[in-house]
């Protein structure tokens, strides 16, 4: 660890919430405060400072990053901590607001400012005595190197690869654009850096993450950036697995569905959040991909690459949507029998395009629709898995699970971390971070069984 001598040593405590985009934010901040010459505390009632890295796409989120500021700021009142400094997405929309109801926040900064959370940690204007976050806010973006002293909150053999920031899409119910800004794509060359440094790490697992992953490069102005990237980091020594995440179905094309078919490395996986299917709702939702389009791609998909794996979301309850919209929703689910699905119900954001729009789903409807979408989905997954027994399928062992001690879990090329089910492994000779053929042997609703083989 390298020390500049400019602070004296204090712990940090970090909350992060949010998705994995947000989760290498934290990553590159530890590392950057830790190479300046603090010290990273996983309690959080050891921390002189702690840091909330937070989100704010839906309402359910924005109160789960509200209650996590609370309860830091508590502890500080209390006295075990001298220092409350709030990021992320949340702080973005709202600085003025948190620091006017939280009195306990000494700082507050947008996404764009993490670097600088370092520098206000050494003495302030007392005549103030915290950042103004407007003056934070408009303030030039600011990034890490990706190769920098990051430090992994994943498993050591499995790592978020964040490929670039912001989005220039302009679906009518999210908020991201005006929070993160229009896409910018890390350069190619700097992320196979990151890739090699990470391989060094031991991490064999790379998934692949941004807004929109399709778009990458775009912004570089190279021809089918994504393509480039994806065949740069296959080089890489050390890296077994490369997952994609968040592929704008738009931007899907033949290249891109053959790359992955004949690439080794690259799992047969492809997340597609679609949103809705209908095309009057996808209208609404000024998504640019209509049904019909929707429908070829995903043939084309399963034509070319044996055993793919695709995952979507789809949101329930967004305005207009009607009980004809919602079955006719419910019916493509049905029948395109995709492995993994999430939903959500319609959050009425302030400063998307939608807000605009009447809210005419009641609650209580929402949730019902994403209530059946999903026990629709559960059938389906449970058959998928049942037709896998007797199968054999590399499995990365992830070691013991995180609830269920004394269970053994790990993960098929096709089930993504965090988000997808689990390989429930008989076998004692295994050690996290190992690739080996195992054996189907059973399947529950969401997760599998399987047993070590030879070979």
């Amino acid at each position: 660890m390298k020390n500049k001598t400019q602070p004296a040593l204090k712990k940090i405590g970090m909350v992060s919430l949010g998705c994995p985009k947000n989760a290498v934010d934290t990553e590159y901040l530890l590392g950057d405060l830790v190479n300046t010459g603090y010290e990273i505390t996983p309690d959080k009632e050891e921390a002189d400072v702690l840091v909330v890295n937070t989100c704010g796409f839906i309402e359910s989120a924005k109160r789960e990053s509200v209650d996590a500021i609370l309860e830091m700021a508590q502890l500080k009142t209390d006295g075990r901590c001298q220092k409350l400094i709030v990021t992320g997405c949340l702080s973005e929309r709202y600085s003025d607001d948190l620091l006017k109801e939280i009195p306990e926040i000494d700082h507050i900064f947008g996404v764009n400012q993490y670097p600088r959370l370092k520098e206000v940690l050494h003495p302030v204007d007392p005549s103030t005595g915290r950042t103004q976050a407007r003056d934070q806010m408009n303030g030039p973006a600011e990034y890490f190197e990706p190769y920098a002293d990051r430090i992994l909150t994943t498993p050591s053999y499995s790592a978020y690869l964040k490929i670039s920031e912001g989005c220039s899409n302009k679906c009518a119910f999210c908020i991201i654009p005006k929070m993160r800004g229009h896409i910018r794509s890390q350069p190619l060359a700097s992320l196979v850096t990151e890739a090699r440094q990470l391989a060094q790490l031991g991490v064999r697992e790379l998934n692949l993450i941004s807004q929109d992953t399709t778009m990458y490069g775009l912004d570089l102005r190279m021809k089918n950036g994504l393509n480039s990237l994806l065949e740069a980091l296959a080089k890489v020594e050390g890296i077994e697995w490369i997952r994609l995440f968040y592929c704008y179905p738009t931007f899907i094309n033949t290249e891109l569905i053959e790359l992955i078919k004949r690439e080794e490395k690259i799992c047969p996986y492809i997340d597609v959040p679609l949103q809705h299917i209908h095309d009057e709702m996808l209208t609404r939702m000024k998504r640019q991909e209509r049904e019909k389009k929707v429908r070829l791609m995903l043939d084309e998909i399963r034509a070319k690459i044996p055993g793919v794996a695709l995952r979507t979301t789809f949101i329930t309850g967004f305005p207009g949507e009607t009980e004809a919209h919602f079955q006719h929703l419910l019916d493509f689910l049905k029948e395109t029998r995709f492995d993994h699905v999430g939903a959500f119900t319609y959050s009425h954001e302030e400063g998307t395009t939608a807000f605009d729009y009447a809210d005419d789903v009641p609650q209580k409807i929402k949730q019902e629709r994403k209530d059946e979408l999903m026990q629709a989905q559960k059938t389906i997954s449970l058959q998928k898995n049942q037709a896998k027994v007797g199968e054999v399928h590399p499995v990365l062992v992830e070691g013991a699970d995180f609830e269920e001690s004394y269970l053994v879990t790990g993960r098929l090329p096709t089930q993504a971390p965090e988000i997808d089910g689990q390989v429930i492994i008989e076998a004692s000779d295994v050690e996290p971070g190992m690739i080996v053929p195992m054996r189907i042997l059973s399947a529950t609703d969401y997760d599998v069984v399987a047993t070590r083989i030879d070979g």
